[in-house]
């Protein structure tokens, strides 16, 4: 907060090409900047409102004091509510002279710039200019001597709101998630007609720098063919091109082909790749019935997805703090707020705007490794990943590893979610890859019992990344309920078995702690066992994120967009809804602040009457006041309180509430599981899936390298360095008793050991401690947004680009204790 008696104010624009999530990020950043003390604007349609058309008070209507109200039910907005321009007045220094002086006469030295590289240059250059700037205005008798140094310096934080993911230094820009999500519904629908008519679609995304949204697509809807700007394909690419077309359905049994094409995809000399030349190149060659489908600005469009709006507040409540701490420390440089392993951090701005710069310089000079390499290793991990699940794999060769192969065997535990299937594929066409049998258990620990396994072969994992539920069955029952006996006489009957991937929430996690634990009396479970969490409610240790808590974030937050739209005619309205989640308030608490709740009540934050009662006040107030939307929303989690039950807490706010506003009940139920995967849990699903693969054959190499060890007197046959084992000080049986579980992290995505989690989890509430849980930290924040007295700490510091560690999402666990 700032000091008392002062009231500097904050000035918020967008700038460039709108984007999903500008909106959320908008409402963020005007509550909390009034709740940090500043007065806040609305500079409308950009640089150029901010310049505007003359004197006083003609462009005041373009640069607008801020009301708490006046950013209220925009989150589910798409676009930007205070509009967006491109404006060539403001590159020149006449531009900039008028903006200044628009500015400091209502007292403004503080900006939040949303938008590209180009829009937080050009503030950044701004800031740079406007000492002299004020000078100037100063000379010229426009501003006083007063205005001049009471305002002498300009406080810079950007957000990078763009589609194109294009911005270094940043995991993810406001708008991706939500384009990759236009892009997945159009391939969806056109995979149900290409199948239909055998059929070949060329897609073209945007991307003119960069192919990110090209490349997750085809990760994400399984693509045969990908064209980005910066890993283009030799001259000969329509050959190539048709050819692995021709094999994907001779050999892979496909019936379609889909081909993404990023708008900027050239070839390695430099010319340009259309979706008109690869639809030409389809029929010439394979006489293909092929259709193109452009889907250009529809890929701006829409609602924001839930990721998008809770990037938006993140970023908007780390640049006002950003602003508050520049005012102490005028040396600071320009801001730019990023995401980093699942943190807000402060970056140097003209740091990652250089670095942006030189990734199209590398393209242009045709360094394309290069250009790559600079994306950062996000963008190379996912490379690397369309690379390796690309491939195809004769059914010879399937035939050969049925036989003679080590043996991989996947479990479903515990309830469905979005995006297990997707993980599967993955795993079972990279453990293919990689020389392993892959086996599948139908119906959990329940149908391997009764010796339910069937072979999964490259071909009938085709197609699964798109698909909701579960493609081998799942059950809630644990190892030990169903009988540890009969799954090691199950186990047993597997020939060559060399390890096992449990896919699932916290009954899989409580089923790895079983057999891991069991291991000495069955000797058959001491081989490597290794978990990829995937859940709604988000509650298993050693992870950020599960696949599938993202698809139920982004059910949830369509449901309450349409209760809200619901109530906008009745206004004085509240609404009460209950999500899953079990014990975990993750799913209440991102799904709030997605949703602008009011409040959620979860479990790990301790609520009672008094706290129902205060709220009430609160909603009955926002009610009085008419000028803002009269619409209330109240969260809570399904297990949240023994007592204080969803209906008693409808009940509650229906009583107190009488005669000021009405309520309505909602219970979400099974709904939230349901539906197809987002993309950010297929390409999680799909990350976890190869990477698992991967960290088997490592263990396998490491076991085989250190029993011929043992048998060749100490002479160790393999590279048992890359499984980051200390293999002398192991024995063979300890080498063997392995368990961990891949999540995403603070370190990138990684694999850690049981061991590690053990003490952080609460077996009773069966989800982590609540002292490990990183969303807890933004509950503050929700309450803010919803104008309750509460208190936000920021954990980031300002770092340069060069003081980043960039931590690669690649960087995995393996030494598996």
């Amino acid at each position: 907060m700032l000091p008392q008696g002062e009231r500097p104010a904050l000035a918020v624009l967008t700038s460039g090409g709108d984007s999903q999530g500008m909106n959320p990020a908008i409402r963020a950043t005007v509550r909390m900047g009034i709740y940090c003390g500043f007065r806040v604007y609305l500079v409308y349609e950009g640089y150029e409102g901010m310049i505007g058309d003359g004197e006083p008070p003609l462009n005041r209507e373009m640069i607008r004091e801020a009301t708490w109200a006046s950013v209220s039910n925009v989150t589910q907005l798409g676009g930007t509510i205070i509009g967006s321009a491109r404006s060539a007045r403001f590159r020149t220094r006449e531009g900039r002279l008028l903006a200044a002086r628009n500015l400091v006469r209502r007292g403004i030295n503080n900006l939040v710039v949303i938008g590209g590289d180009g829009s937080l240059t050009g503030a950044d250059l701004f800031r740079r200019e406007w000492p002299a700037l004020l000078e100037d205005l100063h000379r010229s008798g426009a501003i006083t001597e007063r205005q001049r140094m009471d305002y002498g310096l300009l406080h810079i934080a950007g957000m990078v709101g763009s589609i194109d993911n294009d911005f270094c230094g940043t995991d993810m820009t406001i708008g991706t998630d939500s384009a990759l999500h236009r892009i997945m519904e159009a391939c969806d629908a056109i995979v149900t007609t290409a199948q239909s008519h055998q059929r070949a679609f060329v897609m073209e995304v945007m991307g003119r720098h960069c192919g990110y949204l090209a490349l997750v697509s085809a990760l994400c809807c399984e693509a045969d063919f990908l064209f980005i700007p910066e890993e283009p394909p030799a001259p000969d690419w329509p050959d190539v091109m048709c050819n692995h077309l021709s094999k994907a359905r001779t050999q892979g049994g496909k019936r379609l082909n889909i081909v993404i094409v990023a708008e900027g995809a050239i070839d390695k000399e430099g010319s340009p790749i259309s979706a008109a030349s690869v639809r030409d190149a389809i029929v010439q060659r394979l006489n293909y019935d092929t259709r193109i489908t452009v889907l250009g600005h529809v890929q701006r469009g829409g609602a924001p997805s839930a990721f998008d709006r809770l990037l938006g507040c993140r970023m908007a409540a780390e640049a006002v703090l950003a602003l508050v701490d520049a005012r102490a420390d005028p040396d600071l440089p320009s801001t730019v707020v990023s995401l980093e392993a699942n943190q807000a951090v402060r970056l140097n701005l003209m740091d990652c705007v250089q670095r942006t710069k030189a990734v199209n310089e590398a393209i242009m000079a045709k360094e394309y490794a290069r250009s790559v390499e600079l994306r950062g290793k996000s963008f190379q991990n996912n490379l690397i990943t369309y690379r390796t699940l690309k491939k195809l794999h004769s059914p010879a060769a399937s035939l050969q590893s049925r036989t003679a192969s080590p043996t991989l065997l996947v479990v479903m535990v515990g309830a469905p979610a979005c995006g297990a299937n997707a993980c599967i594929r993955s795993f079972v066409r990279t453990g293919i890859s990689n020389g392993f049998r892959v086996l599948g258990v139908n119906g959990s620990f329940e149908g391997l019992a009764r010796g339910n396994i069937r072979q999964l072969t490259w071909e009938c994992v085709t197609g699964l990344t798109a698909t909701g539920g579960s493609f081998l069955g799942t059950k809630r029952a644990t190892a030990a309920e169903v009988g540890l006996d009969k799954i090691s006489d199950a186990l047993a009957k597997v020939g060559n078995l060399s390890g096992i991937l449990l896919i699932g929430g916290f009954e899989a996690y409580t089923s790895m702690v079983q057999l891991h634990e069991s291991r000495l009396t069955y000797p058959v479970f001491g081989i490597p066992l290794l978990l990829a969490p995937c859940t709604i409610s988000n509650n298993v240790p050693g992870t950020d994120f599960s696949i599938g808590a993202d698809t139920a974030l982004n059910e949830i937050a369509q449901i309450i967009d349409k209760l809200k739209q619901s109530a906008v005619g009745t206004q004085r309205r509240v609404f009460v809804v209950e999500t899953m989640g079990g014990n975990c308030g993750y799913l209440a608490t991102l799904a709030g602040l997605a949703g602008g709740a009011d409040a959620a009540y979860i479990t790990e934050d301790k609520f009672d009457l008094s706290v129902l009662l205060d709220d009430v006040r609160h909603l009955k107030k926002k009610m009085a006041d008419g000028s803002a939307q009269q619409i209330g929303l109240i969260l809570r989690n399904e297990n949240a309180n023994e007592n204080y039950s969803t209906d008693f807490v409808y009940r509650v706010f229906k009583e107190e509430g009488k005669g000021v506003f009405d309520c309505r009940s909602n219970v979400l139920g099974h709904m939230q599981q349901g539906g197809t995967p987002s993309p950010y849990d297929r390409n999680l699903a799909t990350k976890f899936g190869v990477k698992s693969a991967d960290w088997f054959l490592r263990a396998h190499s490491a076991a085989t390298a250190a029993a011929t060890k043992n048998s060749t007197d100490g002479e160790v046959v393999g590279d048992a360095a890359d499984c980051g084992d200390d293999i002398d000080s192991l024995s063979v049986d300890s080498h063997l008793a392995r368990a961990g579980i891949i999540g995403i992290t603070r370190r990138g995505t990684a694999i850690r050991p049981l061991s590690e989690l053990l003490p952080v989890t609460d077996f009773k509430l069966r989800m982590p401690r609540a002292d490990t849980q990183w969303w807890l930290r933004l509950r503050p924040l929700l309450r803010i947004l919803a104008k309750h007295e509460s208190v936000y700490e920021s954990d980031s510091v300002p770092r340069t680009l060069s003081e980043q560690s960039f931590v690669s999402d690649d960087q995995v666990w393996i030494t598996l204790g």
